[in-house]
């Protein structure tokens, strides 16, 4: 009896900090792949809507998705003069603590300036976010305190892109996973604990060759995208137009900096605003990131350069979705005529890893939505600025199985998520969909408008955790209960 009740006791220490079975600590959930793992939900909403158990509207401005943990609901706003995390109760939305992390970053394009989108990463006791101007910090979850923080520009020569800093740190064993975009510091590795650097990658450029795939050409808020003017469907200059694009952060006044020289340009940072996956092939684990510039492959022991695929990228740098990886496959897509590729991974005889083309397509040019895979099959929106829909398409193939964007408009864009069996949808404009997933048609299940819509596009994407469904929508944020009862 005394063994039993130690060991009881000791399985209540382990998993005291660490996230329940259906929690979503961090960007796309536990997995990083858009899939909550909880179960036991509404197959269909009655009267078209899920109940609303809460709301909360005093976050500030932001287009940061939540992430869910241990009874803690956590997200960045700007709030005033002021970038804050801030911490809620998962029962009510009631606010726990509230830290400054600096000063409001001033971006300089009009899209997505609100706020912050990363969505902090929860590791047991601590958690990880990314400032607009590419502050990176360490928080207690207890209380917000600050434990580390550095600066992505300052301190790695990071060259802020057009749209800011919005990938959310992938935390991985005893590291912490972050993309500054520059010269010799593409993604750089830092330790968890103390923020000290464990290593920089360098992603050669398209001309210095490397392990390169067959994707020719040059070269994401997750979260929030690096949008576009969408009445012109062209890029969005901010003052001072395409060479207005800041090369730093001054992080004691909260705006950009010219720098000389820099990149320049929409695409002119080495980073763009899609956050890292972790993956193992044959034995190596790699470190996946949508650059800027190029998909690539980075060891992450040490973080060697592995290959890279440059399709993928479009030519304006405004690359926000999240690259997907199965069964030694990697599949990525952005819009503004990029498209998506497939490329299969193999050792070469030397050791290293190759990076060879399956396909490429046109007809899935994902914003900023990101993608589901499921059965073989890719649910996720294409298009930019000019509008898209939801498609489905096979992922070994890249055929079209059915397009949405005819009988669904122009503009019926959006963001995917996947629980116990259905996507949930949530369009630019605020309607959220529940979709069955089926390779052979478009089933749906039920949808509403979401309440309290602000002006700003609609752009976090849903989250499903512990039977509940959140919406953010700048300052506000609508808990819905998906339970089936």
């Amino acid at each position: 009896m005394k063994t039993k009740v130690m060991l009881i006791a000791a399985i209540i220490t382990i998993t005291s900090g660490s996230t329940l079975a259906a929690d979503w600590p961090q960007w796309r959930g536990q997995n990083r792949d858009g899939k909550s793992v909880d179960t036991g939900l509404l197959k269909e909403w009655p009267n078209d809507s899920p109940p609303l158990a809460w709301k909360i509207d005093k976050l500030g401005g932001g287009y940061s998705a939540p992430s869910v943990a241990a009874g803690r609901i956590f997200g960045m706003s700007n709030r005033g003069e002021d970038e804050v995390v801030w911490a809620l109760s998962e029962t009510d939305g009631k606010e726990l603590w509230v830290t400054r992390l600096g000063p409001a970053f001033a971006q300089r394009p009009s899209q997505g300036k609100e706020g912050p989108a990363c969505t902090p990463t929860v590791d047991g006791e601590r958690l990880y976010v990314e400032g607009l101007g590419g502050n990176v910090a360490c928080l207690q979850v207890k209380d917000g305190k600050i434990v580390w923080q550095i600066s992505m520009t300052d301190d790695f020569g990071g060259r802020t892109p057009m749209w800011s800093y919005r990938e959310s740190p992938l935390v991985d064993g005893d590291k912490v996973i972050c993309t500054p975009g520059s010269v010799d510091a593409t993604l750089v590795a830092l330790d968890k604990l103390t923020g000290k650097t464990i290593w920089k990658a360098q992603v050669p450029s398209s001309s210095d060759g490397g392990s390169a795939g067959p994707g020719g050409g040059p070269g994401g808020f997750d979260g929030a995208p690096g949008n576009a003017d969408r009445d012109r469907g062209r890029p969005g200059a901010g003052p001072g137009g395409f060479g207005g694009a800041p090369s730093g952060a001054d992080r004691g006044r909260g705006r950009p900096r010219g720098g000389p020289g820099g990149f320049g340009g929409f695409g002119g940072s080495g980073a763009a605003y899609s956050s890292a996956i972790a993956v193992d092939f044959q034995g190596q684990r790699q470190y996946v990131q949508l650059t800027g510039k190029t998909l690539t492959g980075i060891a992450a022991s040490d973080g060697k350069f592995l290959w890279k695929y440059d399709k993928p990228a479009n030519r304006m740098g405004i690359i926000c979705s999240t690259p997907i990886y199965h069964d030694g496959h990697v599949f990525a897509s952005s819009a503004y005529g990029a498209g998506a590729g497939l490329v299969k991974l193999s050792k070469d005889a030397n050791g290293g890893v190759k990076a060879e083309e399956v396909y490429s397509t046109s007809e899935m040019q994902n914003h900023h939505g990101g993608m589901i895979l499921l059965g073989g099959y890719l649910y996720g929106a294409t298009g930019g600025n000019e509008g898209g829909a939801l498609v489905c398409l096979d992922f070994k193939t890249g055929k079209i199985m059915w397009d949405q964007r005819e009988s669904a408009g122009r503009r019926a864009k959006g963001s995917v998520a996947l629980a116990d069996g259905r996507l949930y949808y949530r369009m630019e404009d605020g309607t959220v969909v529940l979709i069955e997933p089926d390779p052979k048609q478009y089933i749906e299940h039920g949808r509403f408008e979401q309440p309290d819509r602000s002006r700003a596009p609609a752009w976090p994407h849903p989250v499903i955790a512990n039977g509940k469904l959140y919406i953010r929508d700048q300052d506000v944020l609508l808990c819905y209960d998906v339970k089936a009862k």
